[in-house]
Order: C-alpha cells, then sequence, then structure tokens
C-alpha cells in the first residue's frame, strides 16, 4: 500500500512538471467538518457544540491547464469525531479531481478520493485495528480561484464503510460498537498557487 502511495506522488510530481500557463502546482490547507451517522443531526450537533466534529488538513496540489483540467492532491488531514469520548484519526487523502472551468473564476470538480489512515485513537478506551487503512470514496465540489489564492468548498463521502471496534478492558469488541473511520465531510480549503 505505501509502495502504490509512493508511485501515485511521483505521478503527482511529474503532472507539475509538464506545466502549461494555468497549469501549475501549490500548497492547500483548512478545516473539516465530518459528520457522526446522520448528517442532518450532526449539523445540529455542531451548532450545540461547533468544535466537537472540527479538523484540518494541510497539502499540495498540481492542476492541469484548459477549461477541463486534472487536479491531483497528496493532503495529510486530521479530524476529531465527538462520539461519548473523542474519536481521533490523522490519514493521508489522495483525491483526484477532473474539474471545469464555469464562468470567470468559478469551477466545478468530482472525483473519486483515495484514503490511507495512519493513526487512530479513542481517548481513555482500546479500540481494535481498523477494518482497511486503505478505502476510496468520493469528492465533489465548487471553487473559486482569484489570481494565485483559491478557495473551495467540497463534500466527501465513503463508496462503503470502514469501521473500528471498540474493545473492553478484555480486548473483546464491547458490545458491537463501532465507529465509522469514513465519515461523511464538508471540507472548507484555502490554496496558494506557487
Amino acid at each position: 500500500m505505501k509502495k502504490t502511495l509512493l508511485v501515485i506522488t511521483l505521478a503527482l510530481a511529474s503532472l507539475a512538471t509538464y506545466a502549461q500557463t494555468d497549469a501549475g502546482f501549490g500548497i492547500k490547507g483548512g478545516l473539516n467538518y465530518g459528520g457522526n451517522g446522520d448528517y442532518f443531526d450532526s449539523a445540529k450537533d455542531a451548532y450545540n457544540d461547533p468544535d466537537k466534529n472540527v479538523g484540518y488538513h494541510i497539502g499540495i496540489y498540481a492542476k492541469t491547464a484548459g477549461n477541463l483540467y486534472l487536479r491531483p492532491e497528496l493532503v495529510y488531514t486530521s479530524l476529531k469525531s465527538g462520539y461519548a469520548e473523542d474519536f481521533k484519526m490523522q490519514k493521508l487523502d489522495l483525491p483526484v479531481l477532473v474539474g471545469a472551468k464555469v464562468i470567470g473564476p468559478l469551477n466545478v470538480f468530482a472525483g473519486p478520493s483515495f484514503q490511507y489512515i495512519l493513526d487512530t485513537d479513542y481517548e481513555g478506551i482500546t479500540i481494535g485495528d481498523v477494518k482497511n487503512d486503505f478505502t476510496v470514496g468520493l469528492n465533489v465540489g465548487v471553487g473559486v480561484n482569484l489570481g494565485k489564492l483559491g478557495v473551495d468548498i467540497r463534500y466527501e463521502r465513503g463508496f462503503s464503510d470502514n469501521e473500528v471496534s471498540i474493545l473492553n478492558s478484555n480486548n473483546a469488541i464491547n458490545g458491537g460498537d463501532r465507529i465509522d473511520t469514513r465519515p461523511d465531510q464538508l471540507i472548507l480549503s484555502l490554496s496558494l498557487k506557487l
């Protein structure tokens, strides 16, 4: 799996080499909001406790030129989900987005997002191994580019559930309790073209 991520990272770097006028590469970062279960219930919880499910991300991207473009990204993400205790997760995300310029600086994009889980932690409770360290999801979003600065908002969801089991003190599964490690997310990003 790590070799696959290395090959994909090298492919991202090679895209930047073939940069044209509108093409290029840069850095990005921002906030992630993850939902627990029903997204509308999570939004209500966020209103009552705004920092409960908020995380952050930072990474790099490359973009090809043209009205229809390819934008692969490599992003480190740290998430926090508020269950009874705080569940924390660090992961590498690799969205491979296909975008289209709509009007002026406005663009829309969508594409698969590959996720590799680096670490999970459930405050005060032992957790079992994550079912799959590597999963695939979908990103869909809209963005605005103003010169070298870009802002986008996107929705991410997994194609399948990826769960971690909660273990009791005897390392047995605690009553079937599970946490989804591929939550739906709203992602707000700022990017700077270098």
